[in-house]
Formats: structure tokens, C-alpha cells, sequence
């Protein structure tokens, strides 16, 4: 039988309907390629993107650089305050930031082949374009993410995650923000200390814990959470997010998944468990899932996580 599920704090549901003949390599995704002339990202072809913002150098060459998007879904321009025309016309410009981070100068190597010092440089240059995008006039928030294969939204193969500042803290945030607000104490600390000692466990080190959320929307969807209260990147041990973020890449890696991932935080003076959502993009949603806004997961959380465990393969 299957199960109706509940996120652990939003009014969202999940129908777990597990395919339990289906063995995790039964989920392996066949390569698409990706045709690309000339990498822009590459050594050697600098001048091809925008303006350089800055660096992590690695002796006369780059380990690391970031620009801004050459193609940018937001820019600081325009109006910044929402309008309404006509009761139900509300609009206001695509004001914000939009920028790329390329996380190697390699073109044949992909984060999970990056060393856990490599992720150490990205998530300190995540910190970086946090705290100075915020500084930025009518900047309200900063997600950070990464689309990963052709089924996660990349055109690129090229390594490489983006970071987009808007005048605006996304719904989402907001949702959780206001979901907490319902809890005497973080409910988020709560979860952690029950997910960290159940089925649905799959790493932990001394100061992080990655686990499959109770009502999984993505198959092999996984949750990294710092098992202290932080609120942001500068409130945690990266060394030990990394080696965290390291071993839930590569298990995916095996499977030659598409994936997201995506960071949140505390914005402002608000308070919000930081933490990082994977999400791998195996299933397609159908009709159901449109026009119910509920999601049906063919692989439930806790076989996911013997997957993560390495218990069956």
C-alpha cells in the first residue's frame, strides 16, 4: 500500500507509492548529450563572458570565477515596487541580480568529482556573493543554486552553479519562515534529532546530518542540515558541509542523475534553520501533480535512504 504524507511544517502532501520491484540502478538515466561548439567557460575564453567580478586564483590561472549572467533573468533596473492595474494586474520590473559561478576550469569534471577542498572554495565564495550582493540597494534575498544535467534545467556542461539577489524574499522562504513562526522553539532542531536516528538517516559527522525528508516530492530527494541552530553559512562548519554535500553527490553521480540543489537561509533579521535541498530530477510530473499541486514519489524516502546507506545497489 501506498501513504499520504505531510511536509514535516508546510501544507504540502506527497503521495508515496513506491515501485518496490524497482531496484535503485533501475532509476539510471542514459546520457543526453549536450552539443557545445565552443565552451565559454572554459581556460582561454575569458573574454567571452561578461566582466570578470572576481576569482579563486590557482598560480597564473583561475580555480574559480564568477560574472554576471550573459543572459540574465534579472537586472538592477527599472521599477522596484509592485503596481496593480485593474484589480488584478499586479507587476513590477525583473529588478535584482543574476550571476554565474564556474566551480573548475575543467570542462570534463562535474562537482561530484571536485575534492572536498574544491566544495570548501565554493561554499566560501557562496558566502562571498551572499554578503555582498546583500549590501546591493533593494536587494531583500540571495538563493544560491545549481542545476546539474539535462533533466535539472543545464544547457551547460560545463560545472557551474548561479546566484540570483532579488528585491523580493522568494515564497517559499517565506512559507517556512512563517511555518516556524507557528513553534515555541525551531522545529527544524526538533526534526534533525528524530530523522538523525531513523530509517530515513542516510550521513552524519560532527556537525551536519543528511537525511530523506519524511514526505520526499523528488525520488531520491536528500536534505543536509547543520545539527546545531544556524541560520546562515557563516554559522557552520563548512569543512564538514562539504564532506556532507561530497558523499550525497557522488551516490547520485552513480545513478548519472540530473539533479538541483539550492541553499536557504535566514533573511535579514528573521530566523530559519540553514539548510541545502537536493533534488533529483528522475520522474516526470503528469497531470495529477498539475492539477492537485500534490505529488506522487515512486521511491519512498526511506528506500532512498538505503540507497544513500549503500545498502542495496
Amino acid at each position: 500500500m501506498g501513504e499520504l504524507r505531510k511536509d514535516y511544517i508546510l501544507d504540502r502532501w506527497v503521495i508515496i507509492s513506491s515501485g518496490r520491484s524497482k531496484r535503485p540502478k533501475e532509476f539510471k538515466q542514459e546520457s543526453l548529450e549536450i552539443i557545445e561548439e565552443t565552451c565559454f567557460f572554459c581556460p582561454g575564453n575569458e573574454k567571452s563572458t561578461p566582466s570578470e567580478i572576481g576569482r579563486v586564483s590557482q598560480g597564473s590561472s583561475w580555480k574559480m570565477r564568477w560574472f554576471e549572467n550573459k543572459f540574465p533573468a534579472l537586472t538592477p533596473n527599472g521599477q522596484i515596487n509592485a503596481k496593480t492595474d485593474n484589480q488584478f494586474f499586479t507587476f513590477a520590473s525583473n529588478y535584482g541580480h543574476h550571476e554565474v559561478i564556474v566551480e573548475t576550469p575543467d570542462h570534463k569534471k562535474q562537482l561530484a568529482d571536485l575534492s572536498e577542498k574544491d566544495i570548501v572554495d565554493l561554499f566560501n565564495v557562496y558566502k562571498l556573493r551572499i554578503k555582498e550582493l546583500s549590501k546591493k540597494d533593494n536587494v531583500a534575498y540571495v538563493s544560491i543554486f545549481k542545476n546539474h544535467g539535462p533533466y535539472g534545467g543545464t544547457s551547460l556542461l560545463h560545472s557551474h552553479s548561479q546566484v540570483m539577489a532579488t528585491s523580493y524574499v522568494p515564497q517559499l522562504v517565506n512559507d517556512k519562515l512563517n511555518a516556524c513562526r507557528k513553534f515555541i522553539e525551531c522545529p527544524y532542531c526538533k526534526i534533525i534529532q528524530v530523522e538523525k536516528n531513523s530509517l530515513r538517516r542516510c550521513f552524519e559527522n560532527s556537525t551536519f546530518v543528511a537525511f530523506t525528508p519524511y514526505a520526499s516530492r523528488f525520488n531520491f530527494e536528500i536534505w543536509i542540515f547543520p545539527k546545531h541552530h544556524a541560520k546562515n553559512l557563516d554559522e557552520v562548519n563548512i569543512n564538514d558541509l562539504a564532506n556532507i554535500l561530497k558523499k550525497a553527490l557522488v551516490k547520485i553521480n552513480q545513478l548519472n542523475l540530473s539533479y538541483n540543489f539550492f541553499l536557504h537561509y535566514a533573511p535579514n533579521d528573521s530566523d530559519l534553520h540553514f539548510h541545502i535541498e537536493i533534488i533529483p530530477r528522475v520522474a516526470v510530473w503528469g497531470g495529477f501533480e498539475f492539477c492537485t499541486n500534490t505529488i506522487i514519489n515512486s521511491v519512498s524516502p526511506e528506500d532512498a535512504a538505503r540507497f544513500y546507506r549503500g545498502e542495496h545497489e
